[in-house]
């Protein structure tokens, strides 16, 4: 097992470390590639960025406790994706090529030509908190892993997660996160249906497999038994809630920088298709394996539910296929912590410090510094990962996706509008969650709501006075 899951490290280790033969040294290559990378990797990049140890983690532990009920999540999380990328992605990347931007926060902020600074090192300092925290919570799932299937301590695999990304990172750039997404994505597909098809196949068959589950009082229930509102609205309300949850993948700096760096808005159609084939497949074959855990692993009192793929796939299959398993959530963990580390590093170089330090040294020096951070973080946390991603997830959706879709439809908000829109926004977020209402809908659907109302006011009010 050990031996296995070694090769497949080292494995994306080397295709990071070789990325730096096509670096140009430039502040644009570290960033975005240079604006030049193919549609499929984008494609793959996008979607391991996206199915992060969240999926390997937290997802499979929410559909081990919760059951056919989280397939709500899955429909609702993709499709409201989808949703977003019809109206947002080409248009960003056209804003890209056109504000000659590296990050995230520089196109939105000089989105009309204008040039918001204030709005930018905004922009940036959201970035900084939620990506940090949710960087952490990419370590966090990889420590887990490590320490059920190699009974590891759970810092020890936080912090090899954060070597690995630190080393490869800084000799690449983005290239180096892209190039090993691709590499990692077809690990953890391959780590993921080889669980199902070995774990189906033990229980006589798809057939044996749905009758298991049918005998788990509620399992099979088609909307959770916790739903704050009860009934046929409150099972609306959390479908809603989680197609605003997919919506939110525009609010992503880490997963939108992706689709920035493609090499031309012509190749959209095709990223995306790679993106979504593969994205569908993988959130199936995740919910899949949650529910087949609660077969195996039925002892919910005291089990920790985030630790259902690796502790099944220790009772099933062979030391080579769990070094292949714990080699594929390393893979997730790494392919979205990379991707953080990165944003971050853009977000404190280019976005909220002045633009003059940006050396080649300095950006690395800074990605060194945000890996180091999270790896801090992480160590300290004592929340689930499910948890964290979601808080991250939604926080930076509440902040940045009325903006972007504002944007997107051709208005031209001030940047005091903005500035408000993005406080309100988040703030909004924040205190669902304090108030303990997450569980009656995703926190980042009165945050988005709140955000858009607001900058629509400030459209019909400048409309009025104009």
């Amino acid at each position: 097992m050990i031996y296995s899951f070694l090769g497949f490290l080292t494995l994306f280790t080397l295709i990071g470390l070789s990325s730096a033969w096509s670096s140009r040294g430039t502040k644009r290559d570290y960033y975005l590639a240079s604006g030049d990378v193919h549609p499929w990797l984008v494609g793959l990049s996008a979607v391991a960025t996206n199915n992060s140890g969240y999926m390997f983690i937290g997802v499979i532990g929410y559909t081990y406790t919760t059951g056919l009920a989280s397939i709500w999540l899955m429909i609702g999380w993709i499709f409201g994706d989808f949703l977003a990328s019809t109206f947002a992605h080409r248009r960003l990347r056209k804003a890209t090529e056109s504000t000659d931007e590296v990050s995230y926060a520089g196109v939105l902020s000089h989105w009309n030509g204008q040039s918001f600074t204030t709005l930018q090192r905004l922009i940036g300092v959201i970035s900084l908190i939620f990506l940090l925290t949710y960087a952490a919570a990419q370590l966090v799932a990889g420590g887990k892993a490590l320490h059920v299937l190699l009974e590891w301590p759970q810092w020890s695999g936080a912090v090899v997660g954060a070597l690995m990304v630190a080393f490869y990172c800084i000799a690449g750039g983005i290239r180096a996160s892209i190039w090993t997404d691709a590499a990692q994505s077809i690990v953890m597909i391959f780590a993921m249906g080889a669980l199902v098809v070995v774990a189906t196949m033990q229980l006589g068959g798809l057939t044996g497999a749905i009758d298991q589950m049918n005998t788990i009082d509620g399992f099979m229930d088609w909307l959770p038994k916790d739903l704050v509102v009860s009934g046929l609205a409150g099972g609306a309300l959390f479908i809603v809630s989680w197609i605003f949850a997919g919506l939110s993948v525009i609010g992503q700096p880490h997963i939108m920088i992706r689709f920035m760096s493609l090499n031309s808005n012509k190749n959209m159609v095709q990223a995306k298709l790679w993106y979504y084939l593969y994205f569908t497949l993988f959130y199936s074959l995740a919910t899949c394996v949650g529910l087949l855990a609660r077969i195996y692993l039925s002892d919910t009192g005291s089990f920790d539910a985030e630790l259902a793929l690796p502790t099944m796939a220790q009772q099933l299959l062979p030391p080579a296929m769990v070094g292949l398993i714990l080699a594929g959530i390393f893979a997730a963990t790494m392919s979205t912590a990379d991707s953080l580390a990165l944003s971050c590093s853009a977000a404190l170089t280019h976005d909220i410090l002045p633009h003059n330090i940006e050396k080649p040294w300095m950006l690395k020096v800074a990605t060194i510094v945000i890996v180091g951070t999270a790896l801090l973080f992480a160590l300290s946390n004592n929340q689930s990962v499910f948890s964290m991603v979601i808080m991250a997830w939604s926080g930076l959706a509440s902040a940045f996706v009325p903006l972007l879709i504002t944007l997107c439809f051709g208005a031209n908000p001030s940047q005091k509008a903005c500035v408000i829109a993005m406080l309100a926004g988040f703030t909004t977020a924040l205190m669902w969650r304090y108030l303990g209402l997450q569980n009656m809908a995703y926190e980042g659907l009165p945050g988005i709501i709140c955000g858009c109302l607001i900058l629509y006011g400030f459209h019909l009010y400048h409309e009025k006075t104009g």
